[in-house]
């Protein structure tokens, strides 16, 4: 196998950054998946493609380690070279080190290739040795992962092996023969992939093409996005060819960096406590979200938001303290612990949000005291049962949030627009109803009437909210307000499963434990410690 002899040794640390001793360069050819160092970016070769006896459905990235040795993979920035052709670089990465030690970029095998302050990397497209046939059956695009998660879990029921994909949007990709799914769409796609984008290594005597996975080790951190990660960090190649800049931490540690900055770091400490149990309990039953391109998590809404570690608290670090190891688990496997910022005095369903299989340890109910409880009557079927309750909110907890209650004002250009950009077409909305309401009184389906003769849009669950984005939730009802205008009157932030942070937050402030709170927001579950047999803990990669 070949491997990069290359050595970047930086001058003392009083030169510039950027002068360095360089030594001699050995470009690193586009290997074939007989290679192992070509596992993560290259496709298998013909030979064994046909050995599988099937066309793959992408190029192939190994899995990342389980989740569930508590050591995460979470992507910092995806699709990097996204666009690169042969006479122009994509957008270039550039990473600094946060203090005077270098960062040491490394070779899959661990082997130090250059020492610098700064990477600077720009991309290349290389042409592979062998072309590559792919072919694949898509569903979508989805507005998320758990409306495209149950598309794929039907076709895996009949068999066929159905991933998740994120290209941009939410997708399923499935063997090219799989079938139809009653209700679902398909598209076929098929191309020959003859090149790949790889990372180029910016330095004083020009480019030099690198073949990943590259490591990148930073004893004093790296600067990112404002703030200052550990790592070690990785980039690799993805399942689109295009790349992934990636941090390798502790569970523990990506708590640090997700608690603060999910509910703020100045709750109590009881909701601080709550919010670090399901933030550990989503981030291992959602660990397979990036499988098909070798990580766990994403650090966007996409996932949990996950920046600078060091900005927890003291508070937030001895939330994360009394709860080590804790997960809120449902016949002994952790829970799909979703959380959002207020529910506006009801919490909903799983499937009032997304096209999935209800959760049992989820409850429409109305959310405050007892007596203002009673004042509610479940299910909301009617404009009118949600308009009474947006009118009588005194009583709910986290009824102090900004976004409790809140009004928004579409026009019908403003909507045009946002169908536009969904893919719907430029005819103009004329008219709005809301078809079908959950037993919360969310909106499931709205129907936009449009002119020019143009079939009416139906948006259904979070495709609401992910075409109409200046929603904050979906419920809400809508009335005309003039010519061409709605006005939409609603409450809560977020879609209304699980915990309410902003609940939480009250229920602290009232006295209750994070055991209470949990139990209230999740009954039937239990909280407590959550590990994996040695045996069934796979090795990590490098």
């Amino acid at each position: 196998m070949l491997r990069s002899t290359v050595e970047l040794a930086a001058m003392p640390r009083s030169a510039p950054v950027a002068v360095f001793r360089i030594l001699p360069w050995i470009w690193l050819p586009v290997m074939t998946a007989l290679g192992c160092q070509a596992r993560v970016i290259d496709p298998p070769s013909p030979q064994s493609q046909a050995e599988a006896g099937a066309v793959p459905t992408h190029r192939s990235v190994p899995l990342p380690p389980s989740a569930r040795n508590s050591v995460l993979w979470v992507s910092l920035d995806d699709h990097l070279g996204a666009g690169t052709r042969s006479d122009r670089s994509a957008a270039p990465l550039t990473l600094t080190s946060a203090g005077a030690a270098p960062l040491q970029l490394r070779d899959r095998a661990g082997k130090l290739v250059f020492s610098a302050d700064r990477l600077h990397f720009s991309w290349r497209r290389v042409a592979l040795p062998e072309a590559l046939d792919v072919a694949r059956r898509v569903a979508g695009p989805f507005a998320s992962f758990e409306s495209a998660d149950q598309v794929a879990q039907r076709w895996r029921a009949q068999g066929v092996k159905a991933q998740v994909a994120h290209p941009g949007e939410w997708e399923v990709w499935a063997p090219a023969d799989a079938l139809d799914l009653s209700g679902v769409p398909l598209r076929d796609v098929s191309e020959r992939i003859s090149s790949v984008v790889m990372p180029v290594l910016e330095g004083p005597s020009g480019g030099h093409t690198l073949q990943g996975p590259l490591q990148v080790q930073a004893s004093d951190g790296m600067r990112w996005n404002g703030g200052v990660l550990r790592g070690p960090f990785r980039l690799q190649a993805d399942a689109y060819g295009t790349w992934t800049l990636l941090e390798k931490l502790p569970l523990e540690r990506y708590l640090e960096g997700v608690v603060p900055h999910e509910i703020g770091a100045g709750s109590p400490a009881a909701a601080l406590q709550a919010q670090a149990v399901l933030a550990r309990t989503w981030a291992l039953a959602n660990s397979h979200r990036f499988a098909l391109d070798g990580y766990h998590l994403c650090s966007d809404t996409q996932c949990q938001v996950y920046s600078d570690p060091r900005l927890a608290s003291p508070s937030v670090r001895q939330a994360i303290r009394a709860t080590s190891g804790e997960v809120l688990l449902w016949n002994s496997q952790p829970i799909h612990a979703v959380y959002h910022a207020t529910n506006g005095g009801v919490s909903a369903h799983a499937e009032e949000a997304w096209d999935m299989d209800p959760l049992p340890y989820v409850r429409v109910q109305a959310d405050g005291v007892a007596a203002w409880g009673q004042s509610i009557s479940v299910p909301l079927r009617s404009d009118m049962d949600v308009q009474s309750l947006l009118n009588n909110g005194g009583g709910a907890y986290g009824a102090g949030h900004p976004r409790f209650r809140w009004s928004r004002v579409y026009t019908a250009g403003q909507l045009g627009q946002a169908l536009a950009a969904a893919g719907q077409g430029d005819a103009a909305p004329t008219s709005m109803s809301v078809l079908k309401r959950g037993p919360s009184g969310r909106v499931l389906a709205l129907e936009i009437d449009r002119d020019r003769g143009a079939a009416p849009v139906v948006l259904k669950l979070d495709a609401i909210r992910r075409t109409l984005r200046r929603l904050p939730s979906t419920l809400f009802f809508v009335e005309a307000e003039g010519s061409g205008a709605w006005r939409f009157q609603g409450g809560g932030f977020g879609h209304g499963v699980g915990l309410s942070q902003a609940g939480a937050i009250d229920l602290a402030d009232r006295g209750w434990s994070a055991q209470r709170i949990l139990q209230h927001y999740y009954p039937g579950t239990q909280l407590g410690p959550f590990t994996v047999p040695a045996e069934s803990a796979p090795a990590e990669a490098p």
